[in-house]
């Protein structure tokens, strides 16, 4: 997969500037649509040159188990050279979150799903499903995220 955002960018403002002029009010929705429906606790930060929405290490001292350093991943997005990247941990370990969300999709949405296991694939911002993701960030709190985490994706 192809970034176009240097890996050197600081904050939110920094990596939409870097952004395509038409992508940037895109973006802009819908980091806003993910931070107003996030539960509290949640922090953004930048990790791996993408926008991150995190568990915190006041929260979660022990940190991503890959490298303890970095807070707890949980939400990151990205813009690629041919779509907008929308990566949800919690799709990849909580099977009727991931059952929900593909059925609501298929309900709210007049373009067929592209998904991996945790990769929600945009290829045009303009049809992004702010709501139906404002939603899907409410599902989970970050307590509720690191018992997830535990079970499914650190004790492997």
């Amino acid at each position: 997969m192809i970034n176009i955002i240097s890996k050197k960018v600081r904050n939110m403002v920094d990596y939409v500037s870097q952004l395509p002029h038409e992508q940037q009010p895109a973006i802009r929705e819908l980091h806003e649509t993910i931070i107003q429906n996030l539960p509290s606790g949640f922090e953004v930060q930048m990790q791996h040159g993408m926008i991150s929405y995190v568990v915190p290490h006041d929260i979660y001292p022990e940190g991503y188990h890959c490298n303890p350093n970095e807070a707890l991943p949980f939400i990151s997005l990205a813009v690629r050279k041919n779509y907008v990247a929308l990566y949800h941990m919690g799709l990849y370990v909580n099977e009727p979150l991931l059952n929900w969300f593909v059925n609501e999709y298929r309900k709210r949405s007049i373009t067929k799903l592209d998904m991996g296991k945790s990769c929600l694939r945009f290829k045009k911002v303009e049809l992004i499903p702010n709501k139906l993701i404002g939603e899907l960030c409410q599902k989970i709190t970050p307590a509720e995220w690191i018992k997830l985490y535990e079970n499914g994706i650190k004790n492997k």
